[in-house]
């Protein structure tokens, strides 16, 4: 059995704030040379077009094509791919589906509805809600294929009731992944393009004679599409600019330590830099999550991975209190946050920051990955302080509704006129003026 070289970190030590901070550190700074490669791609996707995302396609994914056309997946494509999966997958994209789509219909009900009052004299004011017209999803491609990312990124759009989705994945090699195209015809994507990287965030954001211009850009990718994301943003908007994956595991020691040495695993599994850690004020409890997390780690297909991330970003720390561990928590505001507890309700409360909160020990985080309903789009890197998850409120736009009646406008006039007088602002208080009954 090998060993997995884990931070062993204590609340009471007097070293504790110094290990605790070497912990939480990530550098999000992206190379300067994928800056300036990617601003170089964007600008020629910009000044050329379909014939800049071409070259680029043959250039980083090996995929050579005449037109753009070539790279378009039509929705009988899409369907072939659904008809192709085996019954058990086609079943599983259905349920998810439909978990998914119910969340986020509820999620519409509760916030993404129009409304509008009269007050006393008259006057209507409110809030209209309105779809964005269209919106592209990446979903990352080549050696990892993503079905659950389309699920979470098209549903909460389609529900919402955004005009067109744009589906954009690479496939290095001509290799499409038939679960990820499968999923794009459950979902409801709408047009597809076998393109990925920089590139197709610029095809995106500007427009090709192709690949139509969107109103905003959602969904994950490596540093390039973060990087090309974030320097687009304004001409279109963007969801998040994700970080490595987190999972932060809150126990009380009364779930079987192999359970969350597993889900400990299952962040980390992601990439080297995802961050997996253990809250609990259980010293014999944590003992024995390291030693299945020793037991088990062989076993992994992608124990190299594991380790790496465990060992340089992973921790162990035993708090005083589970009150204590919530604090913690909160101050790390993790992605993924499991309260492994008998308990959860009673500590539920006192969790301010997390991107999604899983409570009790068989809400594994892997059921929100792909099942569960609530979107696994969660703000990471402690950006759940004032982030949200993805939603369908990510899909719309709100607009104020101001009708100002006769007499309404006769108070208004007045408030408003003398705020603009001091402002140094005449036309607007006149405008004010004018309305008013002399």
């Amino acid at each position: 059995m090998s060993h997995v070289a884990v931070r062993h970190l204590d609340t009471s030590a007097a070293d504790f704030e110094a290990e605790f901070r070497r912990v939480q550190h990530w550098s999000a700074e992206t190379d300067h040379a994928i800056e300036q490669r990617v601003a170089e791609i964007l600008d020629d996707v910009r000044e050329r077009g379909d014939a800049a995302v071409l070259d680029y396609t043959a250039r980083f994914d090996g995929l050579q094509a005449e037109s753009m056309a070539a790279l378009e997946l039509t929705r009988d494509e899409l369907k072939a791919a659904f008809d192709a999966i085996t019954p058990a997958q086609r079943d599983a994209l259905q349920a998810a589906t439909a978990r998914v789509r119910s969340y986020h219909e509820r999620q519409l009900q509760a916030s993404g509805l129009s409304w509008s009052y009269r007050d006393e004299d008259g006057t209507l004011l409110g809030q209209k809600v309105t779809p964005l017209d269209r919106v592209g999803i990446y979903v990352p491609g080549g050696k990892a294929a993503y079905p659950s990312s389309v699920l979470m990124n098209a549903i909460p759009a389609t529900v919402a009731g955004v005009g067109e989705i744009i589906m954009v994945v690479p496939t290095p090699k001509g290799e499409k992944n038939a679960l990820v195209l499968a999923a794009a015809y459950v979902a409801g994507v709408h047009r597809a393009f076998t393109i990925g990287g920089a590139q197709a965030v610029g095809a995106l954001a500007y427009g090709t004679a192709t690949v139509p211009r969107v109103d905003k850009i959602t969904g994950p990718g490596n540093a390039y599409v973060a990087s090309a994301k974030r320097r687009v943003f304004g001409q279109v908007g963007i969801d998040m600019i994700a970080g490595p994956s987190e999972i932060l595991v809150l126990a009380d020691g009364s779930t079987p330590p192999d359970w969350v040495a597993m889900d400990l695993f299952s962040q980390a599994e992601h990439d080297e830099l995802a961050q997996s850690i253990l809250l609990c004020p259980d010293a014999d409890y944590i003992a024995r999550v390291q030693t299945e997390i020793d037991r088990l780690i062989d076993a992994m297909p992608r124990r190299d991975v594991i380790r790496a991330s465990l060992e340089g970003r992973g921790a162990l720390i035993r708090t005083r209190s589970m009150e204590e561990a919530c604090e913690i928590s909160n101050r790390i505001a993790p992605e993924h946050l499991e309260v492994s507890s008998a308990e959860p309700h009673r500590w539920e409360p006192l969790l301010r920051h997390a991107g999604a909160i899983f409570l009790g020990a068989y809400t594994s985080e892997s059921l929100g990955d792909y099942c569960a309903g609530p979107n696994h789009v969660l703000p990471t890197s402690g950006t759940a302080r004032f982030s949200s998850p993805l939603g369908v409120y990510d899909f719309q736009k709100r607009s104020s509704l101001i009708e100002v009646s006769e007499q309404g406008a006769q108070t208004l006039g007045l408030i408003a006129a003398e705020l603009a007088y001091g402002e140094g602002l005449q036309a607007h208080a006149q405008a004010a003026e004018f309305r008013l009954n002399r």
